[in-house]
């Protein structure tokens, strides 16, 4: 049920490789869960947990299956089993798997309500939610644990616990995160079953035509860059995901878009912006950090690379963020000003879009 799972890391994954002498022991593990969903098309099994897993290749997942470390609704399959609609996948090891210290840290957190079952904070851009490979301190979990650290219910190494969703490092906005397990059961389901409300400002490359607009389109880990998503629009692979925008202003190259997340993919406004030709302004892992509209006169060029500047990140800010109180059943609304650095960047295009004589 829970879709938002941590990305496995390459070393864990080589260590499900054991050595083709060595027989499986009779304890084993579950190190990590895929639920498929309702709609799932028949798939097969290295490629279901491909699409899922950072740093996994087919290879690998393969190897893995031949060494019976491959379950589907607890017996191991091989890697050419075809996984049906609600099929629990899951990859186990004959050991337990290495827990992540949760240290406290003193990090400043801009909380914007607070009760005794969950509080929401607005993030700033670049700190990343949880540890996870290579960001081990720092993060906002690492935050929280200090700033509940007498708060003797809360403990931050627990999964019933703490955020319900995440945005990426380079995002700004809210998040909600349960400080009681019912809290994050109830608030997860919400999620799962897309009654929350989440909207986002994004700052795109080129000029939208169409004042709004529905994007759909299954998106999952790109098998030649494993760092990015992508779109598979023939939808046998990936998970379902859509997304609405509507354009707020159309300034010069750019456009100011607001975005309705109907789910929650890794990188989807990112993915699908650039899926309809307006990647974000500045997104480096989508190519937006190049120049991908405007003229060739140097002193435009000199203003984009101004703008990057001020705003040295993807242009986007979760904004708003909607949900039912999980023990009071009231509708809680909340909602976050653009950033400083993103508010600069914006102006900074409304002026062009007003002078751009001037810098041709």
């Amino acid at each position: 049920m829970d879709d938002f799972l941590e990305e496995i890391e390459e070393e864990q994954l080589d260590d499900l490789l054991m050595p083709e002498d060595e027989s499986l022991p009779g304890q084993m593990y579950e190190h990590f869960r895929f639920v498929a969903d309702k709609g799932q098309s028949l798939l097969r099994v290295d490629k279901f947990l491909v699409d899922r897993m950072m740093n996994a290749t087919r290879n690998r997942i393969q190897q893995a299956a031949d060494a019976g470390c491959i379950l589907v609704n607890g017996k191991p399959v091989k890697s050419n089993y075809r996984v049906k609609p609600l099929d629990v996948v899951s990859i186990v090891m004959d050991r337990p798997r290495r827990e992540i210290e949760i240290l406290p840290e003193d990090i400043p957190l801009d909380i914007v309500y607070e009760d005794n079952d969950l509080l929401v904070v607005n993030k700033p851009a670049g700190m990343v939610v949880h540890p996870g490979h290579g960001n081990y301190t720092g993060t906002m979990v690492n935050a929280l644990a200090w700033y509940l650290r007498d708060d003797p219910t809360y403990d931050p190494s627990d999964p019933r616990l703490g955020l319900v969703h995440r945005i990426d490092k380079d995002t700004s906005g809210l998040l909600v995160v349960a400080k009681r397990p019912e809290a994050k059961t109830n608030l997860s389901l919400q999620f799962f079953n897309k009654t929350t409300k989440r909207k986002y400002r994004a700052l795109v490359w080129g000029i939208i035509r169409e004042d709004e607009g529905r994007i759909e389109g299954n998106i999952g880990r790109d098998p030649k860059d494993r760092m990015q998503m992508r779109v598979f629009p023939e939808g046998d692979q990936g998970k379902t995901a859509v997304t609405h925008y509507s354009v707020l202003e159309r300034l010069g190259y750019v456009s100011l878009v607001e975005c309705r997340l109907e789910t929650g993919r890794t990188h989807q406004i990112r993915v699908h912006m650039k899926y309809i030709g307006h990647t974000l302004f500045n997104d480096e892992r989508y190519g937006g950090h190049e120049i991908l509209k405007g003229t060739t006169f140097s002193k435009y060029k000199q203003f984009v690379q101004n703008c990057f500047s001020i705003c040295p990140r993807q242009a986007l800010h979760a904004k708003t963020l909607g949900f039912i109180h999980p023990t009071t059943g009231k509708e809680m609304f909340f909602d976050s000003e653009i950033p400083g650095d993103m508010s600069r960047l914006i102006d900074k295009w409304r002026n062009y879009s007003i002078n751009k004589e001037c810098l041709i």
